[in-house]
């Protein structure tokens, strides 16, 4: 579907491919047409069409060539330090090297337009598409576009700020481009999603790996939040945790709950991660299957998240340490020493968090079975070192690791009460908050916490505790306002250069260039 769905390289891509085929032998003259106008007629035609944006949301954070562009979103904030860097994403800690230049905000940029143009295409042929399409069908697939278009705005309104809105396809070559308000960016996001919200299906409903209602729900909540609405904020995310729909893990389940675990690592076990495989948290996943074509992508966060630990002599490739891993990045000391050292924490466990390692070579018997011992330096960097199991995935048939075939948890109900909270604490509702989070807690088998503990940052504590590896740890600190004083405070060490000027990130220079017929602006600074 990507001629249909006009899957361009970049928001200006097509301006510099086709501005200079001006000769009229160029011109083609088709036998048959493949295009949204003839294609979005039927509900199969909008299927392919839905199917193709998935496919482009799903390239978000799964790519292969860029391993590191998934690191973008962790280094350079309180959470992570660098491992065995790739490239891309050293200006993201390093933050004297970000500038207009930059290749990983380019890509970012991109995908968000071309996740919009997709999406404009479904949201404009429903509303053109003939009478035989049920108006009900026409509905909620434009709902599900919505939605996605809101995710891609949002994305960029919290990263850049003022961005161009662009509400109907690209069609054709424009080089007019210019920066919307954050604030109208906002309101247009807010009425996509209310608008989708009673056309969506229930996540009792809902087909497998489908947008839901409960997910337009969650995605208003955090548009609320930072448009500093939290009163509309906590009214919308406490009808989707009072839908009952979604209702948080508390009990071992699925394919391993007769193994050693707990319940909320089995959350992150491929073959638990779906609501039709029992994990009823879930509120949207991004699926991936290994033995369907096309069901797998060149995701990653095995390689970013899980350590090289079998370059240590006496350890070997295994599942039950992850599979294999490279470290590009590594838990910041704050993680690991200082962020659980309140008691016992279920997502503390050994299940969740793995500290100690074993030597698990059977070849090498004066070893073996002993905990590894006498590294230092880069080896306890990227080869043993603390990390999070929740993208451990190991595959008999591919022991090198190449892709990632774990579902992308995007929303689960655990963020909802995080939220919750801190739409709580914005209104002075301290009491309130300590009540949302301590449901969490109470989950997790942590001690409770009391209104007079309650401020932003232990909510953004708390949000490391319950979703390390899962959020998108520069979202959150961007949209609170609070990356710099937290990248520095608690990760000094390891992030640099950092000014007020990368609250935003650069507009890419790439895009400045081919507008040549107005000024798409830059952000300060760059």
């Amino acid at each position: 579907m990507k001629r249909v769905l006009l899957a361009t390289a970049s928001l200006l891509g097509l301006a510099q491919v086709l501005s200079s085929c001006d000769k009229d032998y160029l011109d083609e003259t088709p036998k048959s047409l493949y295009t949204p106008q003839t294609v979005l007629t039927d509900s199969l035609g909008f299927e392919a069409a839905m199917a193709g944006l998935q496919s482009v949301v799903r390239e978000q954070y799964t790519h292969s060539d860029q391993q590191g562009l998934i690191s973008i979103m962790q280094l350079g904030t309180d959470v992570a330090m660098p491992g065995q860097v790739q490239g891309v994403e050293v200006p993201y800690y390093n933050y004297a090297q970000l500038t207009a230049q930059d290749r990983g905000s380019e890509i970012f940029w991109s995908w968000a337009y071309r996740t919009i143009n997709n999406a404009n295409q479904i949201i404009d042929g429903a509303a053109t598409a003939p009478s035989t399409v049920r108006q009900g069908y026409k509905n909620r697939i434009s709902a599900e576009a919505r939605f996605f278009r809101a995710y891609a705005y949002n994305f960029l309104a919290t990263l850049w700020g003022d961005v161009p809105l662009v509400d109907k396809p690209v069609t054709s070559p424009r080089t007019d481009f210019t920066r919307t308000p954050v604030a109208d960016i906002n309101a247009f996001i807010i009425n996509d999603l209310t608008t989708a919200i009673p056309s969506m299906l229930p996540g009792n409903r809902v087909i497998s790996g489908r947008i839901s209602r409960g997910a337009a729900q969650q995605l208003l909540g955090e548009v609320y939040l930072r448009d500093n609405k939290p009163a509309l904020a906590e009214q919308v995310l406490r009808d989707l945790i009072n839908s009952n729909v979604y209702q948080l893990i508390r009990a071992r389940y699925g394919v391993k709950s007769s193994q050693p675990g707990d319940y909320f690592s089995d959350m992150f076990i491929v073959g638990n991660q779906r609501r039709s495989q029992g994990n009823t948290e879930l509120i949207w996943g991004i699926e991936q299957q290994l033995v369907v074509p096309g069901g797998t992508t060149s995701a990653q966060q095995r390689r970013v998240w899980v350590p090289a630990y079998y370059n240590v002599p006496g350890m070997a490739l295994a599942d039950s340490l992850g599979g294999r891993g490279l470290a590009r990045l590594r838990l910041s000391n704050w993680v690991d020493y200082r962020l659980y050292n309140s008691g016992p924490d279920m997502r503390n466990s050994k299940y969740n968090l793995k500290r100690k390692f074993y030597y698990n070579d059977a070849s090498r018997p004066a070893t073996f079975g002993k905990p590894v011992t006498g590294l230092k330096g880069s080896d306890t960097i990227f080869y043993i070192t603390p990390y999070t199991t929740k993208w451990n995935q190991f595959d008999p048939t591919d022991t090198f690791g190449f892709g990632t075939i774990k579902d992308l948890p995007m929303m689960r109900l655990g963020e909802t009460y995080l939220l919750l909270a801190e739409a709580q604490f914005k209104q002075g509702k301290l009491a309130d908050a300590a009540t949302s989070i301590n449901v969490l807690r109470t989950r997790a088998q942590a001690a409770q916490v009391t209104a007079g503990q309650i401020d932003l940052n232990f909510i953004l504590d708390e949000r490391t505790r319950e979703l390390i590896g899962e959020e998108q740890r520069r979202i959150t600190l961007v949209r609170t306002g609070t990356l710099i004083e937290r990248a520095t405070r608690l990760n000094g060490t390891y992030v640099t250069g950092i000014t007020q000027k990368n609250l935003l990130l650069p507009i890419p220079q790439a895009e400045r260039d081919r507008n040549i017929s107005a000024n798409l602006s830059q952000n300060p600074g760059y």
